[in-house]
């Protein structure tokens, strides 16, 4: 996720923050300040940080149960609204994602049991309510949070946990891709209850409206993405007319490509077709800036590119382009020449293609056979 950096590791998982965080915090300093003055406002800043602590839990609550079905958690990224762990990818039995998704919430069950225990079970329902007062008990109010944070993420609209669970329940008496779609549905109806609440109430219901609308769309097209991947081999959706660059190339003929095509992404091959490096324009316009448009183009490529054969499913090449967050992979025919990229705008456009022409229908019949 852009505008985030890395506070470091843990089993494998980053641990990210977005900047927008320290907005939050900023926020929660000023107005626990102009209430009860410094010690007011650092008490505010010690609680927030509390609380996204056992947001972090919560998300490894989600990743320790991921592993149990060999599915990696290359990174959990903290928002102001809350956390969000990236798997690898989607668990492929809908018992598999119940489990992921109850895991999270468990944890919190469990966090507000342990602090309710240590306080001897004297905290009521009134004063763990009373979250938003800084003169209330900190432990007291952390417990609310937790409970809160429970009854927030089993709201079942995607992303919350509860669009999960929901998804995995109805996964079992009907496909994937029609559970996801009534989930989503449901969301969505949800996110617009929300904007009105908040229109009343809290803007910031209005913000958070505005996310679980978003999130609940891209998590249907994403479950339209796999399904129809399933059956459809890499080459027949990658782009094969493309203008690629030798290594000999400078960032000022990049350039020139760039003015004089449509492509974003142009792959460096050397003499015998093979791929070395892919150079993005965001790269080469950064290149052109502090080297100059002599610099050869080698020096500013992009390494590591993902790669997949053409025969291969897409599912693959989407997984492979969701996990690594590159902007494109590399095709290969069976000698492992570059054959072609696989891109988000070409996948994008098969899903186009998919929804004008349903049923019966075979990409390899619009395409030439890859060579």
């Amino acid at each position: 996720m852009t505008w985030s950096f890395s506070l470091g590791s843990i089993a494998g998982t980053v641990i990210r923050i977005h900047v927008t965080f320290f907005l939050l915090l900023v926020w929660i300093w000023f107005m626990h300040y102009q209430i009860g003055g410094a010690a007011a406002a650092w008490e505010g800043v010690a609680f927030v940080l509390a609380i996204f602590a056992c947001v972090v839990l919560h998300e490894f609550g989600h990743a320790l149960a991921a592993r149990r079905f060999g599915i990696k958690t290359p990174d959990i990224t903290l928002l102001p609204i809350g956390g969000l762990a990236r798997l690898e990818r989607m668990p492929e039995e809908p018992g598999q994602e119940f489990i992921i998704a109850i895991a999270g919430p468990l944890v919190n069950v469990i966090i507000a049991g342990l602090i309710f225990i240590a306080l001897g079970g004297t905290a009521g329902i009134e004063q763990m309510m009373q979250v938003e007062n800084p003169r209330a008990d900190f432990l007291v109010r952390l417990a609310g949070v937790n409970v809160f944070l429970v009854l927030f993420n089993m709201i079942p609209a995607f992303p919350m946990d509860g669009g999960r669970v929901l998804r995995a329940a109805l996964a079992t008496r009907m496909s994937w891709p029609r559970a996801t779609q009534i989930a989503a549905n449901i969301g969505q109806g949800l996110a617009f209850l929300f904007g009105f609440l908040g229109l009343l109430y809290n803007p910031l219901l209005i913000f958070i409206a505005i996310f679980v609308y978003l999130a609940a769309a891209a998590e249907a097209q994403n479950a339209q993405i796999r399904d129809i991947s399933n059956s459809v081999l890499t080459g027949d959706v990658m782009v094969t007319e493309f203008a690629a660059l030798d290594r000999s190339a400078t960032i000022g003929d990049a350039i020139e490509r760039l003015l004089a095509t449509t492509q974003n992404e142009f792959p460096i091959v050397d003499a015998d077709g093979r791929m070395e490096g892919l150079l993005t324009r965001n790269d080469m316009i950064a290149a052109l800036r502090e080297t100059g448009p002599d610099s050869p183009v080698v020096t500013a490529m992009r390494t590591g590119l993902p790669t997949i054969h053409r025969r291969q499913s897409l599912t693959e090449g989407f997984r492979l382009m969701q996990s690594t967050g590159a902007p494109a992979v590399a095709v290969l025919d069976s000698e492992g020449r570059l054959a072609g990229l696989l891109t988000h705008e070409t996948i994008g456009e098969m899903m186009m293609v998919r929804s004008a022409m349903p049923g019966g229908f075979r990409f390899s019949r619009l395409r030439r056979p890859a060579r």
